[in-house]
């Protein structure tokens, strides 16, 4: 049979991710259904059946990959992939997600973002960081941001503004915080998770922290300096 335009946007889904899960399938694709995973299956079933994407039963809920990946099925990266596409799930909980790449490439040697993206008119790059590092490895990484800041690249993006340049914010989610021994000219912010670094956002002003500006969905939101 046709794809439909549901099977369409999953497999989309499933090139943009690299992998997902059948209950992130579900919530995003199936939402508002009365048995969106029961739906969600029988779609995917057929999928598979088909060619058009491929399964994996080495985890559960079973995780799909579309058609052309060559990801093993059991790879350690389908635990980080599925990490960027909970992160997702969430700020679309907050509110539509105008753009949403995962791991834009710049040259060698620039910074490897885990997603670009931009909510209400603001860019960011996200590193989802479940893994606790080291404070030399962040270092060298938010050095590989300067890095990309100083090449001029992103300058040259289609959703840069008319007239200005901006560089996204860097978004760490992480439970681990990070010590930041230096500035950047680029802001850095960390969270356990997207919702709660929105929940920083809205807290009242405090004497011992200092605040800056930022401009979201036309309205000025308080952020806390890191």
């Amino acid at each position: 049979m046709p794809l439909t335009k549901r099977d369409k946007a999953i497999i989309a889904d499933l090139q943009r991710f690299q992998v997902m899960s059948r209950d992130d399938i579900a919530d995003i694709h199936f939402q508002g259904l009365k048995r969106p995973c029961e739906s969600a299956n029988n779609v995917l079933l057929r999928l598979v059946r088909d060619g058009h994407i491929q399964r994996s039963t080495a985890f559960i809920p079973y995780v799909y990959f579309c058609a052309d990946s060559n990801m093993k099925k059991n790879s350690q990266k389908i635990p980080h992939y599925l990490e960027i596409v909970k992160v997702y799930k969430e700020i679309l909980s907050a509110g539509p997600v105008e753009q949403f790449i995962v791991e834009p490439k710049y040259r060698k040697g620039l910074a490897e973002p885990d997603a670009f993206f931009i909510y209400q008119r603001t860019p960011f790059f996200l590193e989802c960081q479940r893994t606790v590092y080291s404070e030399k490895v962040i270092e060298e990484k938010l050095n590989r941001y300067l890095a990309l800041y100083e090449s001029g690249v992103i300058a040259e993006e289609s959703w840069q503004p008319a007239g200005k340049v901006i560089f996204p914010y860097i978004l760490i989610l992480s439970d681990t915080r990070y010590a930041l021994n230096r500035q950047y000219p680029f802001r850095v912010f960390q969270a356990p998770s997207f919702l709660s670094f929105l929940r920083s956002l809205k807290q009242p002003q405090q004497s011992q922290t200092s605040y800056s500006d930022i401009k979201v969905a036309g309205a000025r939101l308080k952020i806390r300096d890191q």
